[in-house]
Parts: structure tokens; sequence; C-alpha cells
């Protein structure tokens, strides 16, 4: 008998596979929470299956997401991404990732690291909420919204309320698996 998932991902492989192995689980280092925010972020406006199919593209592009070397590409390394056809060549977004790599590297010097400061909007333990059907949970949150404006007062860009719900959820900061999906309770 198969695993009862998450309606969304139903019928892609590696969207399966990235609901299976990923979606939910709570991520506390902040290499893999830049990755995150900046996959999330070239999202907005997309579906997240085109951002999937194009995550190695992207890792290759962007250095494996090192925000201390993204934090200092110039305009030749711009101009080389944004001729990538691997990856979703947006000017605004990919200039967007240069500023938000700075950005981010500006609260780990403010906070010890940008976990701590992102867990802190939710007292460091994921939100588990019971949804029977995926399309119940909420695109943005009062939460959400907090940590966007924060985020935007310091210089992030492309980080609506929207995106960083996504992000939360991507990361584990929030569970909303449907209570029948066996990732449920293992998250």
């Amino acid at each position: 008998m198969d695993k009862h998932r998450c309606g969304w991902c139903l019928g892609d492989p590696l969207y399966e596979s990235y609901h299976d192995t990923e979606w939910g689980v709570p991520v506390r280092d902040d290499d893999t929470l830049f990755e995150f925010l900046i996959l999330e972020t070239f999202q907005a406006g997309l579906s997240w299956i085109t951002v999937l199919r194009k995550r190695e593209n992207f890792r290759k592009a962007f250095d494996r997401f090192n925000y201390k070397k993204i934090a200092t590409y110039d305009q030749k390394k711009v101009d080389s991404l944004l001729q990538d056809p691997g990856i979703i060549r947006n000017k605004l977004k990919v200039n967007a990732t240069i500023s938000n790599a700075k950005a981010f590297m500006d609260i780990q010097e403010e906070f010890g690291s940008f976990s701590t400061y992102i867990w802190d909007f939710v007292d460091g333990e994921p939100i588990k909420n019971k949804w029977e059907d995926y399309k119940n949970a909420p695109a943005t949150t009062a939460i959400s919204d907090a940590i966007s404006k924060d985020l935007k007062k310091r210089g992030f860009k492309f980080v609506g309320s929207t995106v960083i719900y996504a992000h939360m959820q991507a990361t584990g900061m929030v569970n909303d698996h449907e209570v029948n999906c066996f990732r449920y309770h293992e998250v």
C-alpha cells in the first residue's frame, strides 16, 4: 500500500521526493536556510516545481549558494548569470540575491547566526498546524508578515509575506503537512 502524501506533490517523482525528504523538516544551518531563501525568492510568481527542476543549475551558477562569495559578485558575474539558460534569468532577482547575501551576513553578525534570528520568530520551535487538506493552509500569517517586514527593513528584496511563509514551510518552521500525510508526525 502506498503512503499517503500531501496532495500538492502528487504525480511528479521529483516533487514527491522533495516532499518525502525535505519539505517541512526543521532546518537550523545557515547554509541551507540561505539556499531555501534564495530559491524561494526566485520562485516568486512561478511554481515551486519550476524552481525545483532548476535547483542543481542554481547550485552550480550560484557557487553552491555560498553567500560569502555571492556577496562579492560583480557586474561581469551578473551578466554571466543572466545568460545562463539553466536558471531563472530575472535581473532583479539576480541582483537581489547579491544584496540578500550581504544582508544575510549582517544578520549573522548581529545575531550570531541567521538561524538564531529566524527561529526566534517562532520561539525556536516549529508551529504544528492540523490541515486535512493542504489547500486550507494560508499563504501568509501574522508571523510571516512580521518576518517579511523585518527582512525588508534590513535590506532584503523579494521577501514578501507569501515568499516567507513558503520558506517557513520548506524549512520546517511550520509543519503544514496534511494530518493524514505519512510525514506529518515524522517532522
